[in-house]
């Protein structure tokens, strides 16, 4: 079992939310992190929250062009990914864009594609963990969010197919739902305010993922895991 210590981990939407809690749970257990967000302020104040030392990269995952060249500076092989940027913009379908559609997919499947692939040949030799952060909206649909359920419900299927192809190799595929109300930005902006007043500090979750990254339990690959259950499971 890799102690978090030992592994490299990627986290993409580090820069604020659930992705920043969990980077500061992994700096505090020892990984050597590579944190990925759009928004370069964002990442510096999370690397600086958690100690420095982390490596930061700057990009436009909704670009493939950019998605391309973040990746090119992540230096060496990852044990662990976690893929969590996402956006939301909720419009009823009348009203959403293509752009807007393209960016949705783009940042969760595309980039999910693209990391993956680039991380898969090292993971091959060595394994590793592969974790998509999903949501309820992955699972069924839900109204003004035809974009985010599109890439949501193709993360799923994109993560039952890498599980059976890394299972020989020791890759775990798996998505996670929070399994409880979050409060980060976006959940701010996107929140009723019956989820808000029973909204969690998404650091509370952060547990599952390490738990994830050190087991390889195989037998949770190709599942969609509950963040908020296997913390309480599986905690600090």
């Amino acid at each position: 079992m890799p102690a978090l210590a030992d592994q490299r981990v990627l986290i993409t939407g580090a820069g604020q939310g659930l992705g920043a809690a969990i980077a500061q749970v992994f700096a505090g257990q020892g990984a050597e992190l590579i944190l990925m967000d759009v928004d370069g302020a964002g990442l510096a104040a999370v690397n600086n929250q958690i100690g420095g030392g982390a490596t930061i990269i700057t990009g436009d995952l909704a670009n493939a062009g950019a998605t391309a060249e973040a990746i090119a500076k992540i230096p060496g092989p990852v044990d662990t990914v976690i893929h969590n940027a996402a956006i939301l913009r909720p419009e009823p379908l009348e009203d959403v864009s293509l752009e807007t559609f393209r960016a949705t997919l783009d940042v969760g499947i595309q980039a999910a594609f693209q990391l993956s692939q680039a991380v898969w040949p090292a993971m091959k030799a060595q394994g590793g963990a592969l974790i998509f952060v999903s949501s309820q909206s992955g699972i069924k649909g839900f109204v003004d969010e035809t974009a985010y359920c599109a890439a949501k419900h193709a993360l799923e299927g994109f993560s039952k197919c890498l599980a059976m192809e890394g299972e020989p190799h020791g890759i775990l595929s798996c998505t996670i739902t929070p399994g409880k109300a979050m409060h980060t930005p976006m959940s701010e902006a996107n929140y009723p305010p019956e989820l808000k007043a029973e909204w969690i500090d998404p650091a509370r979750l952060a547990p599952a993922f390490a738990h994830i990254a050190t087991t390889r339990d195989m037998a949770l690959s190709g599942e969609r895991l509950n963040a908020w259950d296997l913390s309480q499971e599986h905690p600090l």
